[in-house]
Formats: structure tokens, C-alpha cells, sequence
């Protein structure tokens, strides 16, 4: 999957939202906007102001990240291009497929991320450094 996928396939899905006067939920359901089976989901809250999450690449892992609460900003990079999505509608998550370059960045006070992940925690999955990320998409 490096170096085949680009920043123009990480699309911005919409979540399936159900609205009532008391309120709203959002359904993550595989195979119903879903496009992967989840095997992992974590939280990303209390990240102090200035600071930035991501930083690396997955080989082989597609994920969906959600702003549940507040908003953020995330960098794609695929080696060639680069593009800012900004997240802030809990009914809406970015898809990032394998070989995507990400950083989070920008958060609001109160933000959370929510990611759904296609695989379990697998270090040998993740490219950490950005030189090697760079050497791999050539």
C-alpha cells in the first residue's frame, strides 16, 4: 500500500445521524458507512494547547477519525501532496487509508478525537520518522 494511495483518497464520510428533539446520536456501523471491519477504537482528550498528535504512517491500517467534541485540524501527506481537513461535526469522520503521512494539530479546548481503527496495535505497522516516510514513497 506506500506509496499507492494519495491524500485524495482519505474522503470525508458522512456518519449515519439520527435526529429527534431530544437530541442526536451518530451509528458507526461496519459495512453501513463503515468500509472496514473496526477492530480498535481510542480517544484522543486533554491535549494541551499547541501541541500535535500524530506524526507518522501505517503500512497496512485504514482508519476513521471523528472530532466527537470540539474540532482539529489533521495534515495528509502521501510524499507528493499535502492537504488540511478540518474536523469539528461529530456526525463526520476522515477516512485515511495506508501510506497517509498524518499529523493532528490545532485543537480546541475540550476537543476529542475519536479513531476507529482497521487492525489491533501493531508497532511494526507504524513508519514513525518522517525521513523514512519520505525514502519509502520514492
Amino acid at each position: 500500500m506506500i506509496g499507492k494511495n494519495s491524500v485524495y483518497d482519505c474522503p470525508v464520510i458522512p456518519l449515519n445521524k439520527i435526529h429527534s428533539r431530544a437530541g442526536n446520536i451518530t451509528i458507526a456501523e461496519v459495512h453501513t458507512g463503515i468500509p472496514f471491519d473496526i477492530q480498535r477504537v481510542y480517544y484522543l482528550y486533554d491535549i494541551p494547547g499547541g501541541e500535535s498528535r500524530g506524526g507518522h504512517a501505517h503500512k497496512e491500517l485504514y482508519q476513521i477519525i471523528v472530532a466527537v467534541g470540539g474540532g482539529f485540524d489533521i495534515l495528509l501527506d502521501d510524499g507528493r501532496n499535502k492537504k488540511v481537513v478540518r474536523l469539528n461535526r461529530p456526525d463526520f469522520g476522515l477516512m485515511i487509508v495506508p501510506g497517509i503521512w498524518r499529523e493532528l494539530m490545532d485543537f480546541t479546548s475540550g476537543a476529542v478525537c475519536m479513531v476507529m481503527a482497521s487492525l489491533k496495535y501493531d508497532e511494526k505497522d507504524y513508519i514513525r520518522e518522517y525521513s523514512d516516510f519520505q525514502q519509502l514513497m520514492k
